[in-house]
């Protein structure tokens, strides 16, 4: 299933060089971009509110458009969407080295079954992490 989003977009010239666009997103304060124009500032803020969503278990709720362009006046207000579900499988996450101690007749046994170490390590942080929350 495709997990497309749209949200609105605040496209800002003040304070700026000529031609030059800061974009914000009030229902995604992380995702903040800019653009020597108004298509590029539209491609960059695309980008942006992919990375800032991409992984996003409950996504921010979407804001009435009419109500940001009333308390924007002066700027250009647009909905900018981008595919989630796309956007994940380009993104490459940073990974760091870790060394771990583990017994070593279990790591043999996963050895001789073929288990991937490093993922299984991270699905088992990930699941603990989800357990705090």
């Amino acid at each position: 299933m495709e997990r497309i989003v749209a949200y609105a977009a605040i496209l800002d010239n003040r304070g700026n060089d000529a031609g030059v666009y800061t974009v914000t997103f009030p229902d995604v304060p992380g995702a903040i971009s800019e653009g020597k124009s108004i298509p590029e500032a539209m491609q960059n803020a695309a980008e942006a509110l992919g990375l800032a969503l991409y992984d996003v278990k409950q996504l921010p709720q979407v804001s009435n458009i009419k109500d940001i362009e009333l308390a924007n006046k002066q700027c250009v207000v647009t909905l900018i969407s981008v595919n989630l579900t796309q956007f994940a499988k380009t993104v490459k996450k940073p990974t760091v080295k870790k060394n771990t101690t583990i017994p070593g007749d279990l790591a043999q046994q996963a050895e001789k079954a073929g288990i991937n170490f490093s993922k299984t390590l991270t699905e088992a942080l990930e699941k603990k992490l989800q357990e705090q929350v």
